[in-house]
C-alpha cells in the first residue's frame, strides 16, 4: 500500500515519522482500496462563509455568520462560529446569543452561484457523470477515467481538491467509496479540507456502531419514532431483520435495512430534475397590510421569474408561503397557465394573500413555482388573453437590459413603493 501526499501529490512507499518523505506533509491518503474506488461526494466547506472570508482576509479568524438579520435564520457559518454552537438553520437570535461577537453578513446569492458554477464546471471537466445535490455539493462517478487522466480516481480527486483551493480560494472535502451512501458519509468525516475513504471490505464493521441518523432521510422525528421501536443504531436495524423491518416500517424499513448493510444500488444520475424554484424573505419586524406587503411580493415574484427565465422553464403551480408572527406557517397554492412572468406570479400571490385574515402579521413571505414545462411553453396567451404574450416580450426585453446593465437598470413602480 502506497501513501499519497495531498500537499505535493507524491505517492511514496514509506513515510518518515508519519510524513511525506518529499515535502514533510502529513495529509496522507493511504487505504488498501484507494485505487479501486470511483464513487465520490464533493462538499464545499462552509461554502458561503468561505467565499466571504476569501474576499475579505480580515475575516479569516473571526466567527462569521451568513444570514438574514436578527429575525432570520443562519444560512451557514464558518467553523470558528461552529465552535460556539452556531449551526445552519438556527434562528439568528439564538446564534447571536451563543456567539455575540460574530460578524453577520447577508447572503450574496449571485456571488455564491457564480462560484458554485465555476466549481461545477471543473467537476464536469473530470467526468460527465456529475449529480448536483445543491449549489455546493455533488456526487461524481469517475469510473473509466484512469486512462484519460493517467491517474486513479483518488489521485484525480486530490488534484481537483488542490486546484479548487489554489485557483478559487476555498476548500472542499472529498468522500470516496463504492456507492453514493458511503461516499456522502465519508466526505463528512474529516471536514474541513478532508479526504476520507470507506472501502467495501470495511463497510459492515464501519457502520455497525453508527447512529441510525447517519442514514440520509432519517431526521430527528424519524429517529424518535425508531427509538420507540428500540432502534437507535445501525446494529439495531440489522438485529430486527429485513422482513420485520418491512412489516413494521414498510418500504422505508426495507430501505433502512439495505443501507444498514452498506448496500446502495443508486447510480450517479445526471438527470436530476429541478422540482421547484422559490424565493422568500424574512422581515426585520412583523408586517401587516397589503400596502406594506405588496412591494415585497413583487420583488419575490421578480426573483422567481428571473430564475425561471435563466433555467428556460415555465411553471404551472404557484405556491405562496406565509409565516405569521407566532411562527405558524401557511401555504396556499393555485394553478396558473405555464408562465415565466413576474406579473402573473405577483398577481396570483397577491390574490391569495388578500384572502387571508386581514389582522394577521407576518414575519416571512415566500413565492414558489413547480410543475415545469419547457420555457417555450410559457405565456403563449390566446385570443382572449393577449396580455400575456405582450407582457412576455416586455419581460424578455427587461431581462436582457438587466443582464447587461444590472438589476437596477429597469424598475417597476410597485418595487419602490416601500
Amino acid at each position: 500500500m502506497t501513501h499519497l501526499c495531498r500537499d505535493c501529490l507524491t505517492d511514496s512507499a514509506d513515510l518518515i515519522d508519519g510524513a511525506c518523505p518529499r515535502c514533510g506533509g502529513q495529509r496522507i491518503i493511504a487505504h488498501p482500496e484507494r485505487d479501486s474506488l470511483s464513487i465520490a461526494h464533493i462538499d464545499c466547506d462552509a461554502f458561503y462563509a468561505s467565499i466571504e472570508k476569501r474576499d475579505d482576509p480580515g475575516l479569516a479568524d473571526k466567527p462569521l455568520i451568513i444570514g438574514g438579520g436578527k429575525r432570520g435564520v443562519v444560512s451557514t457559518c464558518c467553523y470558528v462560529a461552529r465552535r460556539y454552537g452556531v449551526r445552519s438553520a438556527m434562528p439568528m437570535f439564538k446564534a447571536l446569543a451563543a456567539c455575540p461577537q460574530a460578524i453577520v453578513i447577508k447572503p450574496d446569492m449571485e456571488k455564491y452561484i457564480r462560484v458554485g458554477r465555476e466549481i461545477r464546471q471543473r467537476m464536469f471537466d473530470l467526468t460527465p457523470l456529475v449529480e448536483p445535490l445543491s449549489i455546493d455539493e455533488a456526487f461524481l462517478d469517475l469510473t473509466g477515467t484512469t486512462r484519460l487522466f493517467h491517474a486513479s480516481p483518488a489521485l484525480t480527486l486530490a488534484r481537483f481538491q488542490q486546484s479548487i483551493e489554489r485557483d478559487i480560494g476555498i476548500t472542499v472535502s472529498v468522500g470516496l467509496s463504492h456507492n453514493k451512501f458511503l461516499a456522502k458519509i465519508a466526505s463528512d468525516l474529516d471536514k474541513p479540507r478532508g479526504f476520507s475513504i470507506i472501502g467495501e471490505a470495511e463497510t459492515f464493521e464501519f457502520l455497525t456502531d453508527k447512529p441510525v441518523g447517519i442514514i440520509f432521510g432519517v431526521g430527528k422525528v424519524a429517529q424518535q419514532r425508531l427509538a420507540k421501536d428500540g432502534i437507535r443504531t445501525i446494529a439495531d436495524v440489522r438485529a430486527v431483520g429485513e422482513r420485520e423491518m418491512l412489516r413494521r416500517h414498510g418500504s422505508e424499513g426495507a430501505r433502512l435495512f439495505r443501507l444498514a448493510h452498506g448496500r446502495d444500488a443508486r447510480s450517479v444520475s445526471i438527470d436530476r430534475e429541478t422540482k421547484s424554484i422559490s424565493a422568500e424573505t424574512t422581515f426585520d419586524t412583523d408586517l401587516n397590510g397589503i400596502e406594506a406587503l405588496e412591494p415585497i411580493l413583487w420583488r419575490l415574484a421578480e426573483k422567481v421569474a428571473d430564475r425561471l427565465r435563466k433555467a428556460d422553464l415555465a411553471g404551472a403551480t404557484m405556491t405562496l408561503k406565509m409565516k405569521t408572527h407566532d411562527f405558524q406557517i401557511r401555504t396556499r397554492a393555485r394553478a396558473v397557465p405555464p408562465t415565466q412572468l413576474a406579473l402573473t406570479l405577483f398577481q396570483t400571490a397577491l390574490d391569495l394573500l388578500k384572502r387571508e385574515p386581514p389582522h394577521l402579521k407576518y414575519r416571512l413571505l415566500g413565492i414558489g413555482i413547480a410543475d415545469f414545462s419547457p420555457g417555450s411553453e410559457a405565456d403563449r396567451g390566446d385570443l382572449v388573453d393577449t396580455r400575456s404574450a405582450r407582457e412576455a416580450k416586455a419581460a424578455k426585453a427587461i431581462g436582457a437590459l438587466r443582464d447587461k446593465f444590472g438589476k437596477s437598470a429597469v424598475m417597476r413602480g410597485v418595487t419602490v413603493k416601500r
